[in-house]
């Protein structure tokens, strides 16, 4: 059995940002584990623009704005596996891999960083009426089929849900030559942010169709049509709103998920997110084990994974170099108007500012989001627009750790 100090699970921007925080803090016996053939993740088919906006005042490319931190674990001499599967992991941090070059490899670490993304929800997972037939595939799939592989997925297509990769590959199929029917989405308002309604939908004439889904998929080989049905606030729905669509494609963007199956392997508790609890410092429940980007919690900017990773890194630094020092644990709660809050723990004897992260659960405008313990209000803080598809961000100072009791909780008011 190999020994590492720190084992990186997930070669994307979180991990490749955890190693070289961790890497700049001291801690020299890093491991990346990667499964793809290339270290940046999903970056590697985001062919489109707009990331580096916050990490580096600038407009990259995904590629681009990957290289320059696969540039860094170089220049760190940060060592990395790609093509390698971690199958297994333990409470005592024994991990076991897998590629075909070594065959199976067992890992003491004294750290693990999970680090390994999200996945897309699928037909399967939405159970989507009607016929089995071929054309019905997920958006990040297509995304790869097109940017990576240079095939075109379908010549007239229908998205279904309006979350930022489907609203890009609609740019993106467009420009290909495909006609993009429409954009249909089931809540009243849109899952994407809204640079992307404007420059994939918006730019390019194509509609967007609010509360309403795909009611029946009909095809016997391919896909011939699908049916669109408006639904109502119960999110069931209405008879005689059918609208029948002749296409060959239907792409799903209806969702991310945190990819965390390693973590059942240790019974790792888990929260309204879909992924590990964790603490500021982004440790999970598990002494050692951190969390960060897209398996703790789906991020809508690349720049924020980044971050995120750097503050896993630094946990990591800090726990390997005994320098995490945990007292009382506070609970961290969403109350009204908010889905959930990241960390879901802070420490009392935390001597760091802590930043909340969160979304709500509906746009809402012209709102106080009211921070508060045990009655006692400890911040108030005004948020003129908020809408679920955007992570907000607000900043606790740690001189306000000591006014807190056993829970703090984030909720919104009318101003």
């Amino acid at each position: 059995m190999r020994t590492v100090d720190l084992l990186i699970i997930g070669g994307g921007s979180a991990g490749m940002a955890a190693a070289i925080q961790a890497k700049k803090e001291g801690i020299d016996d890093i491991l990346i584990v990667e499964r793809d053939e290339h270290l940046g993740g999903i970056l590697n088919q985001c062919i489109h623009n707009g990331f580096g906006l916050t990490e580096f005042k600038e407009e990259l490319t995904g590629p681009e704005y990957l290289s320059r931190f696969v540039k860094q674990v170089e220049e760190l001499k940060i060592p990395y596996m790609l093509n390698s599967m971690v199958i297994s992991l333990t409470k005592d941090k024994i991990v076991t891999i897998s590629n075909k070059e070594e065959g199976v490899l067992e890992y003491k670490a004294r750290a693990i960083i999970m680090a390994t993304g999200c996945y897309e929800r699928s037909a399967g997972a939405i159970q989507i009426p009607g016929d089995r037939c071929s054309g019905i595939i997920t958006a990040g799939t297509a995304q790869k089929y097109l940017n990576i592989h240079g095939y075109l997925c379908g010549k007239r297509i229908v998205i279904l849900g309006s979350g930022d990769i489907g609203l890009i590959m609609a740019r993106r199929l467009t420009l290909e030559g495909a006609k993009v029917i429409c954009v249909s989405e089931l809540m009243p308002y849109s899952n994407g942010l809204n640079r992307n309604i404007a420059q994939c939908l918006n730019d390019y004439n194509i509609p967007l169709y609010l509360s309403r889904s795909v009611s029946k998929v009909i095809g016997k080989n391919r896909l011939e049509k699908v049916i669109l049905t408006a639904v109502d606030d119960k999110m069931q729905f209405i008879p005689g709103t059918d609208m029948e669509i002749e296409c060959d494609t239907l792409i799903l963007s209806v969702g991310l998920i945190p990819y965390i199956s390693l973590l059942d392997y240790i019974d790792c508790p888990t929260s309204s997110t879909k992924g590990a609890k964790v603490n500021e410092h982004m440790e999970t429940m598990i002494d050692g084990i951190f969390s960060c980007g897209n398996c703790l919690h789906v991020h809508d900017v690349v720049d924020f994974v980044t971050d995120e990773g750097r503050l896993a890194g630094h946990g990591a630094a800090m726990y390997l170099k005994d320098q995490l020092q945990k007292g009382d644990a506070i609970n961290v709660l969403p109350k009204d108007g908010i889905g959930y809050v990241v960390p879901q723990q802070i420490d009392r004897n935390n001597q760091e500012d802590v930043t909340f992260k969160f979304r709500v659960r509906r746009p809402v405008k012209d709102m106080n989001l009211i921070i508060e313990s045990n009655g006692q209000l400890i911040a108030k803080i005004f948020k003129p627009v908020l809408i679920p598809s955007e992570m907000v961000m607000v900043k606790l100072s740690k001189d306000k750790l000591p006014l807190l009791g056993e829970e703090v909780s984030l909720r919104l008011e009318e101003r």
